[in-house]
């Protein structure tokens, strides 16, 4: 029986050298990750170069999957279909009366699309180009729009339903109906700290305040806003009901959102159909192939057991399960500022889940405090996809709103920390509504 012709270290030197280069390169993560494992499939004899599209495929075997591409079409209708209108409305009349209003309602529209679409990176595109020139002609400075509006964009990976949430769900078979409960408290406190950081700026840069909307502007609001805001009731009561699945759930979501924008508000004609479903195309092509492509990264990692030989060491430091939730933050902190946060998962998920449970750190804990762990790196150099968005359609280049955005991470780190310290945070919910899913 032949042997392996590189070690553990071997292995993992090649794996995260040739990938890291290709990224430092400006290589696409996806290409990155799979030309890191095609020197390790070439010379290893037990292995061949044909092994990287099996495991590429075989990642997308799986039916839960196709919620990612659904859900990224809710988002898209949405937008031109005049849902996202309605919902700005609404966030109007609630908060237009605040300090620094625009920016306020920049918040809670995202925590409305939030609960519909699951996607970061939709709802920095569809805001980036509503709110950042809105906010400069009313006298707000460029580099804290652009920095509220990327910010608040990562509630949708928080908040239910959120793409993220699938992938984990999937991939570490955890109850994808607790981990949408577990995620509404951490995501309305992270939009909460959002808010009274805008609260802060306006007061001391005397940001504009709008007049507060009449009872009756308030009542028509929330009565246009009803159809749109019972999608999330609808996705998440669905499941928990057991009445669809996750994905079942997704197509739900696409098929009441195309109802709406055609028959209820009519804004949708046969172009703009067109335009979502080409958008929707290209932004699940990039999702789905990182996925293919970390899972074969992933597959290598197992196969030389370095996920193992990582953790041997981090084991022996005695750390009780608040210091390994710190750890398991810290490292998704780091990892999200290099890489897309469903690679991310798929490999350093797998990698810190039995370190998470020699702990006994509930499974739903930990899949929160990781996935708002990498939320931060969607606004976070040198990836911040949601943060390139909006600068590339603010025209600036990306260190333009680092200082802004580095000070609105502030208040949310708190919250993540606060998560990891009280594990009730993302707890209580699914104890209240749903214990039996926590089994």
């Amino acid at each position: 029986m032949s042997t392996n012709v590189f070690t553990g270290a071997d292995a993992g030197a090649i794996l995260f050298g040739v990938f890291f280069l290709l990224l430092v390169l400006r290589v696409p993560v996806a290409f990155s990750l799979g030309l890191a494992c095609l020197p390790i499939f070439f010379f290893e004899p037990r292995l061949s170069t044909m092994m990287l599209s099996q495991e590429t495929f075989n990642a997308y075997n799986s039916f839960i999957l196709l919620a990612v591409p659904f859900f990224l079409l809710t988002a898209n209708l949405m937008s031109v279909g005049g849902i996202t209108n309605r919902l700005v409305a609404l966030s109007r009349a609630l908060v237009g009366h605040w300090p620094g209003s625009l920016a306020q309602i920049n918040v809670v529209l995202s925590v409305f699309f939030a609960g519909i679409s699951g996607s970061s990176t939709a709802d920095a595109a569809s805001q980036s180009k509503i709110f950042i020139d809105a906010q400069t002609r009313e006298g707000y400075d460029l580099s804290f729009s652009i920095a509220i509006t990327a910010v608040s964009a990562v509630l949708a990976v928080v908040i239910p339903p959120s793409i993220l949430m699938i992938v984990w769900g999937g991939l570490i078979s955890t109850s994808i109906g607790a981990l949408y409960l577990a995620g509404v408290i951490p995501g309305l406190l992270i939009a909460g700290a959002q808010m009274a950081t805008v609260h802060v700026y306006a007061v001391r840069r005397g940001y504009p305040t709008y007049p507060r909307s009449t009872l009756r502007e308030l009542v028509r609001s929330v009565w246009v806003s009803i159809p749109a805001m019972t999608t999330p009731f609808i996705i998440v009561g669905g499941i928990l009901l057991g009445w669809f699945t996750a994905t079942e759930s997704a197509c739900i979501a696409v098929l009441y959102s195309a109802f709406l924008s055609i028959v209820v508000y009519r804004e949708m004609g046969g172009a703009k159909l067109y335009d979502a479903l080409l958008d929707t195309g290209r932004l699940a092509g990039v999702a789905l192939f990182c996925i293919g492509t970390a899972s074969a990264f992933g597959w290598l990692l197992a196969y030389y057991q370095i996920p193992k030989a990582l953790l041997s060491n981090v084991s022996t430091w005695g750390m009780g399960a608040i210091g390994v939730g710190f750890f398991i933050a810290f490292v998704f902190l780091i990892v999200g500022c290099f890489l897309d946060a469903i690679p991310a998962i798929i490999i350093v998920g797998t990698v810190l889940e039995p370190l998470a449970k020699s702990v006994e750190m509930h499974p739903i804990q930990f899949a929160i405090v990781s996935i708002v762990a990498l939320a931060f790196g969607l606004v976070t150099p040198p990836y911040g996809l949601c943060l390139m968005i909006a600068c590339s359609v603010a025209g600036v280049r990306l260190r333009y709103a680092l200082k802004d955005t580095f000070i609105m991470l502030v208040p949310m780190m708190l919250v993540l920390a606060a998560m990891i310290v009280f594990p009730e945070i993302p707890l209580f919910l699914p104890r209240l509504l749903a214990p039996e899913l926590l089994k």
